[in-house]
């Protein structure tokens, strides 16, 4: 890293492709008639919310020589993501993602990543070690620590970083990434060690810690050394603890358009609120909303939603 460089805001590491949605809700892939294409992928998604926040930022990641890597790169610079650090994979192709759409809640995903996607293939060459110890905030997932050389690669970033705050570990649990459950509990365990905050939903945090319930799951991380612990709760809505301060927040309400965004709007919405050092209701809260508005639409990335789109929510009490 030059002296002269600022250091980012948000910087996320790990899943970038392309997402191809139906424009056609309720039927199956086999009869969708015609799709929508968008920028897409975990890391990449929260690096964009957080970019609609006016907050500086960034994505390490791959993309593959060809057509679709291109477009990412194009969209990420359109969408206000520094994408220096997102590389062009000589050898693999460009992830795609497709879904289909059954509101409210049923909405399955088929990756399409063989014979592995480019942002599992990152190298330490690939970024400065000093961008990634300078960052305000270091957002990195479960999905990061799958597979080599990307496991290697985090290991050795999260441990040149040293624990500092605000380093976010989406906990992003996707069985189909893992060969087992137990090398993802190994992994997940492990990798805690690095994290100052955690964000994860039950079944993620089952795997992290070996909890499903949301009190004693969120005590568990913080036994692990985690500053701030982020339980979703589904319907519940979302429960945050730290060493001093339990807090936990409803879900706010939305017609569910395809609920597969929302949990990337939460994330980049929860690094802006931590970045302005809000109180922890009002994060929530925050984040809450953002994850609704995305849920109401039907992409993930364009659907991102501005301060200004969320604070009108929060202050009408209207719905998303």
């Amino acid at each position: 890293m030059t002296e002269s460089q600022k250091p980012f805001d948000v910087l996320a590491i790990g899943r970038l492709g392309v997402d191809i949605y139906p424009l056609q809700s309720g039927v199956g892939l086999e009869d969708v008639q015609t799709f929508g294409k968008y920028l897409g992928g975990s890391a990449a998604n929260v690096s964009v919310a957080a970019a609609r926040y006016g907050r500086d930022s960034s994505l390490l990641s791959r993309v593959g020589d060809d057509p679709f890597g291109r477009y990412l790169l194009r969209e990420l610079d359109n969408l206000g993501v520094d994408n220096r650090y997102v590389s062009t994979d000589p050898h693999l192709p460009t992830p795609v993602t497709f879904c289909e759409i059954f509101p409210p809640d049923d909405f399955p995903l088929y990756f399409y990543r063989e014979p592995m996607a480019p942002d599992l293939n990152i190298t330490l060459d690939d970024i400065d070690q000093g961008v990634v110890r300078s960052a305000r905030v270091l957002w990195f997932t479960a999905t990061g620590l799958s597979q080599e050389p990307s496991r290697a690669v985090h290991k050795a970033l999260l441990a040149s970083r040293g624990r500092k705050p605000l380093t976010i570990f989406d906990l992003d649990y996707r069985p189909m990434f893992w060969p087992n459950r137990d090398t993802a509990h190994a992994q997940v365990s492990a990798a805690l060690a690095f994290a100052t905050v955690a964000v994860g939903n039950r079944e993620e945090c089952e795997v992290a810690v070996g909890e499903t319930d949301p009190h004693r799951a969120a005590d568990a991380l913080l036994e692990r050394g985690v500053q701030l612990a982020v339980v979703k709760q589904g319907p519940r809505g979302v429960l945050a603890k730290t060493a001093t301060e339990t807090v936990e927040v409803p879900p706010y309400p939305v017609d569910v358009v395809n609920g597969l965004g929302a949990g990337d709007a939460f994330g980049g919405a929860l690094c802006h609120g931590l970045l302005a050092g809000w109180e922890l209701e009002r994060v929530l809260r925050f984040a809450n909303v953002a994850g609704a508005i995305v849920a109401g639409r039907l992409e993930c990335s364009t659907a991102m939603p501005h301060e200004s789109e969320v604070a009108a929510i929060l202050e009408t009490g209207a719905r998303a």
